[in-house]
């Protein structure tokens, strides 16, 4: 069943609630429906410097829109959505908050905002560029997230993209064949599985190294060994171009390029479809539900009115309870308040207690050595573990934000005796940048420096010497050779100080720019984990509060709906009665359809 059935359904279960006077029926499912006409299956496409991604987005969508060459590094993430015409627009956050800016510029400038070589290091401040292309493979919302590279997986950049990770709808790691997987780009992988229902590994230029398979058989050995579903899907981009030049059916066979583009069609926007025909269904049901609720009650009341009393008794008590639901003093509402301020605070405390192990490691090692002997191997680990305990934090945060709404779920069904559906926390916006670790000055003394500081001290050292002996009768004639043996041990050690002292610089710079450099990965990570928090706390009280309203008035009217059935005459009511079995076979002929999209594939 295709979304348009679902979008649909939507509209004749729209036109139910309207004719019973539920408007805020009809609200939820115009919700419903806005999911369904705007469902965008966003994918990020990341990797290492280099590795092929924005020439694999080209690829896709058979046009240059990302920036690609030798020198040239990709500095702000480019969105590439479905559009009736080529457009191209620059995305700036506002610093006071508020709606973002947009600038639309020709798409042949797309360079110059979003590639290293345009825009180093990003001093144009943007957030993310988005292009529209009339692509049929993006035709059916499917997205895609060209990320910068620049720092690699193992950087801060690679920790603060685990938070959009969080809101994909699909990963695809990049790595090319030149060499096996590394170290970072597993734990990337592993990270990417908890927090994201579909990642795939890609294989690219295949075309320049003739052991690609080798490569490709011991990367799906690395995957296998650390427990990554990831399907491993080789490419070449080289082949795809000349594929699409030449309109050759083979070559585009041999590119492996059909295999990716039938994943992201079947299991990407196939599942996408599923969930969202799953949602709408649930919405559906929800909606026939309270629809049956207000029926039945009068239908119980036309049939037995000397019972009516008793039932309407028993709703006054039901809508005291749906009541009592809206109120803050209501335990899921005190459970999620209290969750969230408990859950914030762990959180917190365990992204310092990860970083402060880094931090004191990292400064352990930079004392131990000389930081220009050792500098990038130190940076390279303090980048990757500051991201393996960054990206750990995080998500421990969506998992611990997932248990909370299923715990806060379970609360609202045994006082409300509802069914629920999942509540999904979304992360919007293609990910922060972090700073890359900047390099501190850690040139050694050159041999004039050394030259200097050796003359300073060898002047002072001879003076030393030589002035006393030289006021001494009879040792007068030693004098001069006692200078140049005091210039020679105070210049030795003026040059030994100075070695200390700059050495003792170096390592001070080293320690102070890691701690400058953790300290705002964790000012960014710490932002997305309460980012996450806040999402998670409105979703989940405006949900409930929601559904505890709909309750309240379903039960409202079906109070009301018994009270007048008793006050019917016997002719009124037999047709009443009929009336009601009617409309209640419609509404439950609207769940059945509702029931056959959630089970339809």
């Amino acid at each position: 069943m295709a979304l348009s059935d679902a979008i649909q359904l939507v509209d004749v279960a729209r036109k139910a609630t309207e004719a019973y006077g539920r408007p805020d029926l009809t609200v939820k499912l115009a919700r419903a429906r806005e999911r369904l006409t705007d469902a965008s299956v966003r994918v990020l496409v990341v990797g290492e410097f280099k590795q092929g991604k924005s020439l694999l987005v080209n690829s896709l969508v058979s046009a240059s829109v990302c920036p690609v060459d030798d020198d040239v590094a990709t500095a702000v993430p480019t969105v590439v959505r479905h559009a009736a015409a080529p457009t191209a627009a620059l995305v700036r956050e506002p610093s006071s908050g508020g709606e973002p800016e947009r600038t639309e510029i020709p798409v042949g400038e797309l360079a110059e905002h979003v590639s290293e070589s345009g825009n180093p290091g990003n001093r144009q401040r943007i957030s993310y560029a988005e292009v529209g292309l009339p692509r049929s493979l993006l035709a059916g919302g499917l997205v895609l997230v060209d990320t910068p590279g620049v720092g690699g997986l193992g950087s801060a950049h690679g920790a603060a993209t685990t938070a959009a990770i969080a809101g994909a709808d699909a990963v695809v790691l990049v790595s090319d064949a030149s060499q096996e997987y590394t170290r970072p780009e597993l734990d990337f992988l592993a990270t990417a599985m908890k927090v994201c229902p579909n990642v795939v590994a890609v294989l690219t230029k295949t075309d320049l190294y003739p052991a690609w398979r080798r490569i490709a058989e011991l990367d799906r050995g690395h995957l296998a060994a650390a427990g990554v579903d990831a399907e491993l899907i080789p490419i070449s981009s080289a082949v795809r171009q000349l594929a699409l030049r030449t309109k050759n059916k083979a070559l585009n066979e041999e590119s492996g390029y059909p295999v990716l583009v039938a994943y992201l069609r079947d299991q990407v926007l196939g599942q996408s479809e599923r969930l969202a025909r799953r949602s709408t269904g649930l919405d559906i049901l929800s909606v026939c539900e309270q629809l049956a609720t207000t029926m039945q009650a009068e239908l119980t009341a036309q049939e037995t009115p000397e019972k009516a009393h008793e039932l309407v008794a028993r709703l006054e008590k039901a809508r005291s309870a749906a009541t009592r639901l809206k109120e803050r003093t209501a335990r899921w509402q005190v459970t999620l308040n209290d969750a969230i301020t408990d859950l914030s605070a762990d959180i917190d405390h365990d992204l310092r207690d990860r970083l402060r192990t880094v931090t004191r490691e990292a400064e352990a090692l930079a004392e131990d050595a000389d930081p220009a002997d050792v500098w990038d191997q130190l940076a390279k680990w303090v980048q990757h573990q500051v991201t393996v305990a960054a990206s750990a934090n995080f998500v421990w945060a969506n998992e611990r934000a997932g248990a909370l709404a299923q715990r806060v779920a379970e609360l609202f069904a045994e006082d409300g005796q509802v069914a629920l559906p999942e509540l999904p926390v979304a992360v919007s916006g293609p990910g922060p940048r972090v700073a890359r670790l900047e390099r501190p000055d850690i040139e050694k003394v050159g041999a004039g420096e050394k030259a200097l500081s050796a003359l300073r001290g060898g002047y002072m050292g001879g003076l030393m010497f030589f002035m006393p002996l030289s006021l001494i009768p009879g040792l007068a004639i030693a004098a001069p050779f006692a200078a140049v043996g005091g210039a020679l041990l105070l210049g030795r050690k003026q040059i030994r100080d100075e070695r200390k002292r700059a050495l003792q610089r170096r390592q001070a710079e080293a320690k102070m720019l890691v701690r400058k450099h953790i300290d705002e990965v964790q000012f960014q990570v710490g932002k997305d984990s309460r980012d996450l928090l806040r999402r998670t706390h409105r979703t989940l009280r405006d949900h409930f509060t929601a559904l505890a309203e709909e309750m309240q008035t379903s039960l409202a009217e079906s109070v009301a709906a018994a009270q007048s059935a008793v006050k019917a005459t016997q002719s009124e009511r037999g047709t009443r009665i009929g009336d009601l079995k009617a409309e209640l076979d419609r509404v439950a002929s609207l769940a059945d359809r509702a029931r056959a999209l959630m089970g339809a594939s």
